[in-house]
């Protein structure tokens, strides 16, 4: 038989196909019999033959349970999972609602409201003037110019995460591209007002910490919900066409500075030990001053103690005045005394000891501070030289 033809699946043959309408009456009567239900309005023996009201029940009792399996399954739908450092966003007819917090909760099934799932705990990070790493550059974010009206090369980084999920959501279309936007032009203002020696060395922590103020307050400005965490400069440096230039701008600008620590240490050395020396002399010149003045002065007063000694006897005075002058001279040399008056004889005296004696005393204090670089005089030098001396002596006298 084809299956085009109209009586496919009525025919009570046991070779065709089964009737799709008598599966469906079977099934509608056992969910009755399952639910308590009577299929139809009298027992097949006493009303003989009726079909049509049994049906029309059947068909009525099946659509309602498939309508509250429907509905249950619709109302089951709403429930949802918030995890942990997520929040829900819910809305109601795409008006915001409320904002759940993490846990099993539950919203009026699509269509009435919707709920979104916004990670509110993940740090989400925005690259500014380069791409997954530091070599791919992007020259048009990178370059940016200085208040000196020098150009450089930036490449940051901004790590941020939210502070609210209502805000994040509904007020900005586009949250991830206005963070990008305004850490953009917020580096660039904060440029704008350094020098570019500020910017390439002390002061990059200050250059990412005011970047990092500025855009805090512009988001909290736009509401964007979004909290600026960080911002990290990854590199600072002058464009690579000048840059050949700028290292040697660099090192000459470190000789200069290490010239000038140089000069400055070798001044810290000269200076106060210049000081010292011109403060020693003036005191030993002092001290000279000092010291002749009160001489001089203990000399003239000494002089008028013997000038008035001198009017109230002049003899004795000079002859006082002769004899310490002479004990003066004669009391650091060597003396023999002769006298002839004594006798005719030739007095013998130990000319040779008493020099040797004298040439004795002399060297000992030569000897006790020898001179550096001066080699010591032998030991006989001294005894040979008094012998030489004594036998001269002795002719002398015989002739």
């Amino acid at each position: 038989m084809s299956l085009n033809d109209p009586q496919w699946g009525k025919r009570g043959n046991s070779g065709g196909p089964p009737d799709l309408d008598e599966i469906w009456r079977n099934v509608n009567r056992r969910l009755n019999d399952f639910l308590g239900r009577r299929g139809g309005g009298g027992d097949d023996s006493a009303g003989g033959g009726g079909d049509g009201p049994p049906r029309r029940g059947m068909a009525l009792g099946g659509a309602g349970l498939v309508i509250a399996l429907v509905a249950a399954v619709w109302l089951a739908s709403g429930f949802y999972i918030v995890d942990e450092g997520r929040r829900g966003v819910v809305t109601r007819f795409g008006k915001f609602t409320e904002t759940t917090q993490p846990g099993p909760r539950w919203h009026l099934p699509f269509p009435i409201e919707t709920v979104e799932l916004v990670d509110f705990s993940q740090v989400r990070t925005v690259e500014i003037g380069y791409r997954n790493s530091t070599a791919n550059r992007n020259a048009k974010e990178a370059t940016m110019l200085t208040e000196d009206e020098n150009i450089i090369d930036i490449q940051f980084a901004v790590q941020y995460n939210l502070n609210s999920a209502e805000a994040f959501v509904f007020n900005n279309r586009k949250p991830e591209e206005m963070v990008k936007s305004v850490a953009e032009s917020t580096i660039r203002e904060v440029v704008g007002r350094s020098k570019m020696d500020f910017a390439l060395y002390e002061g990059r922590e200050q250059i990412a910490q005011q970047t990092r103020d500025l855009m805090q307050k512009l988001m909290d400005r736009y509401k964007t919900g979004v909290f600026v965490q960080k911002v990290t400069l990854q590199s600072v440096q002058p464009p690579d066409k000048v840059q050949a230039a700028f290292d040697d701008a660099v090192k000459a600008a470190q000789d200069r500075v290490r010239l000038v620590n140089e000069g400055q240490a070798y001044a810290n050395d000269v200076v106060p030990r210049a000081r010292g020396m011109a403060s020693r002399l003036l005191e030993e010149a002092n001290g000279y001053n000092t010291e002749v003045t009160q001489r001089a002065e203990g000399d003239a007063s000494r002089f008028r103690s013997v000038l008035t000694e001198y009017t109230k006897a002049p003899g004795v005075t000079r002859d006082r005045l002769y004899l310490d002058m002479m004990q003066s001279v004669l009391g650091s040399t060597s003396k023999v005394l002769v006298d002839p008056k004594s006798g005719s004889n030739l007095l013998y005296l130990p000319l040779d000891k008493l020099m040797q004696q004298s040439g004795a005393a002399a060297a000992v204090p030569e000897a006790a501070a020898p001179r550096p670089g001066v080699a010591p005089p032998p030991e006989t030098a001294a005894p040979a030289a008094a012998d030489a001396r004594s036998r001269e002596g002795l002719r002398s006298r015989e002739r």
